[in-house]
């Protein structure tokens, strides 16, 4: 395995950074207000003109290889440098859930479903979401769900109540990517299915928003939606009947590189800002950065960011030299271990900045807030770790 950028990363990175260096930091404060001063879940006039920008200067659809011509490997260093800026993503048509829904349809979808949803997502026209999780049940058992998708004339109707749609509020969201129950009666992994559900079909509606930890994530947020008697043709069907499980596994593979790396450059962020602040106050007498305490949290960060980069790498390539299946362990691995590492950075990150770290004045809050939420979302810390138990057993009983 070797992990050095090629040239081909080398120049994209290169030009990233010159774009996040121009464009994207020195409007984080604009992007917020914003936010603040419009309608919060109205496209933001700052972001669709990066977006021209970015387009222009072929920082496009970059998690995509046939767009792009990037392996996992050779994107995750750019994943990771969006990442310093959450709403960054964005801007290069590399945002979650879009990138995770393109990336579907782009694997299993027909050829009419790429031409009706793929192509206007790629242009980054539209936007969408995905609903799977349920409140009624613990939907860290995906078998649990119980949302139906049932055949009728014509189609299929669609019954269930969904939360957490990422991107569900976003008024440019045109579609969700509904699972559900096509038959109850199938082996367990085979009753899910998924299916295309446009936003403005009727008995769709949306509940509420959902704040984390008091954050709406606007212009996108988190979506509780209710699908009441909803019919729709039965070309809108992905891939077949039963296969849910089987679009499940090919699209969270690539997504957990992706958000992996996103948190690791929010905690190579967060160790930067951490330091500086160090270097720039004192307390007892000498800097902040001259006491032992701060330099240990400094070091373990640091450490601790190294390693977690270094098991993504890995993860990326073995899913480029031999599939995603062959990497299924590693997937499950970082899943666990990159967002506990990014939220305890960016935990230490808050206690040396003081009262500044946790109010609106810089994004350690909100950054915290997000790498405790992904322990929880695309399956909690638990999951994955019995996955990875599971391996090592089934390792010695081989």
């Amino acid at each position: 395995m070797n992990f050095e950028h090629n040239e081909k990363t080398a120049q994209m990175l290169g030009k990233l950074r010159g774009f996040m260096d121009e464009h994207v930091y020195p409007f984080e404060t604009e992007w917020q207000t914003e936010i603040e001063t419009g309608d919060r879940w109205e496209p933001l006039q700052l972001v669709e003109s990066l977006k021209e920008k970015a387009r222009r200067e072929g920082l496009w659809n970059l998690f995509l290889k046939s767009e792009s011509g990037l392996s996992n490997l050779e994107y995750a260093p750019l994943a990771e440098e969006m990442g310093k800026v959450f709403w960054s993503s964005e801007v290069f048509n590399c945002n979650a859930p879009d990138s995770g829904n393109m990336e579907l349809l782009h694997m299993y979808g027909s050829d009419e479903q790429k031409e009706k949803w793929l192509e206007p997502l790629l242009a980054g026209e539209i936007r969408s979401c995905f609903s799977m999780t349920e409140p009624e049940v613990a939907s860290s058992d995906a078998t649990n769900i119980c949302g139906s998708i049932e055949r009728v004339e014509g189609g299929y109707r669609i019954n269930g109540r969904k939360w957490w749609s990422t991107g569900g509020g976003d008024r440019r969201t045109r579609f969700a990517i509904f699972m559900g129950k096509t038959d109850p009666d199938e082996t367990p992994y085979k009753q899910q299915s998924m299916i295309i559900v446009p936003m403005d079909s009727e008995g769709v509606r949306i509940r509420r928003m959902l704040d984390v930890f008091g954050y709406d994530d606007a212009p996108g947020g988190h979506a509780e939606i209710d699908f009441e008697n909803v019919v729709v043709p039965s070309e809108n069907l992905i891939l077949g009947e039963g296969r849910g499980f089987e679009i499940a596994q090919g699209r969270l593979g690539p997504g957990r590189v992706h958000h992996s790396m996103r948190l690791i450059g929010l905690a190579e962020r967060a160790l930067e800002a951490m330091s500086r602040r160090s270097m720039s106050r004192s307390a007892f007498g000498k800097a902040l950065s001259d006491q032992g305490v701060v330099r240990e949290k400094i070091a373990k960060a640091r450490i601790a960011i190294d390693q977690a980069r270094l098991l993504v790498l890995k993860t990326a390539w073995l899913m480029d030299e031999r599939g995603a299946k062959s990497a299924r362990r590693e997937i499950a691995m970082i899943k666990a271990l990159v967002p506990t590492m990014a939220q305890q950075v960016l935990d230490d990150a808050i206690q040396i900045f003081g009262g500044a770290g946790v109010c609106e004045d810089s994004f350690l809050p909100f950054g915290w807030a997000t790498a405790r939420m992904l322990r929880i979302a695309d399956g909690p810390d638990e999951v994955h770790l019995e996955s990875v138990a599971r391996y090592e057993f089934k390792t010695l009983s081989d």
